[in-house]
């Protein structure tokens, strides 16, 4: 596999535990040891979570939790008025979380990347708006944290 499926796979286990922990009250460490050992590279329940860059996992899944405040009110501020990041459902929200964590603090990932990837994740979850407003959110973030790579002509 190569190094960019290695991550996607450990973005998507990202959001997978982001979401268990959030609806089954585990915490970050318990989450991340069951998902090393149970889900990743492994099919549980007819779900078939892909091999993943087990660095890359740890630093997104910590991240989050170490930077949820700013995270979240980072989302909050770029969703639509009335609409607070706790009331989007619960995996479009570790969906933005992961992504907004990256677009933040892993500067060595293109953020054309980091959107392109989050809205792959959010399509093995959604068919509808969820992706659009994932796109719009992740975009608007990046703008606004990674101007500088908007503002250069694109190679």
């Amino acid at each position: 596999m190569s190094r960019s499926e290695m991550r996607r796979g450990a973005r998507l286990s990202a959001v997978q535990a982001l979401y268990e922990m959030e609806v089954g009250g585990r915490g970050v460490v318990e989450a991340m040891a069951e998902f090393e050992a149970f889900w990743i590279g492994k099919e549980v329940e007819d779900i078939e979570l892909p091999k993943a860059e087990i660095a890359f996992f740890r630093d997104l899944l910590g991240g989050v939790v170490r930077e949820q405040r700013l995270v979240d009110r980072s989302v909050d501020d770029l969703l639509a008025s009335g609409w607070p990041l706790k009331r989007v459902e619960a995996v479009v929200r570790a969906i933005l979380r992961a992504g907004a964590y990256e677009l933040a603090f892993r500067k060595d990932v293109p953020a054309r990347a980091v959107i392109s990837e989050y809205v792959a994740v959010a399509r093995s979850f959604y068919e509808g708006e969820e992706v659009g407003m994932v796109n719009a959110v992740l975009d608007k973030m990046a703008r606004d944290v990674r101007a500088e790579e908007f503002d250069a002509p694109a190679a």
